[in-house]
């Protein structure tokens, strides 16, 4: 399944974990927005170390998921700040 989650997360000292979260399973594309495919188990495991890290009251975390690569068009105008690597 391929997944675009972003987040907000209002304390300073969960943003770093939040991210080394995401990068860990996730291709960051921009401040808190990343992309990629992942496994059931993979999903299962990111959301797992989300709910750990967030304070539920103050943060959002957002996924959006597509079964269907055909149904999605990326198309960036200006830079494309990270190549796309699929490493976890």
């Amino acid at each position: 399944m391929y997944y675009i989650l972003t987040y907000d997360i209002a304390s300073e000292r969960r943003l770093p974990k939040m991210l080394k979260i995401c990068r860990r399973y996730l291709n960051w594309i921009q401040k808190s927005v990343f992309e990629g495919h992942l496994s059931e188990s993979q999903y299962s495991k990111l959301k797992c170390e989300i709910s750990k890290t967030i304070n539920v009251k103050e943060d959002s975390v957002i996924t959006f998921s597509v079964n269907d690569m055909r149904y999605i068009l990326k198309e960036v105008l200006g830079i494309d700040k990270n190549e796309v690597t699929n490493f976890v």
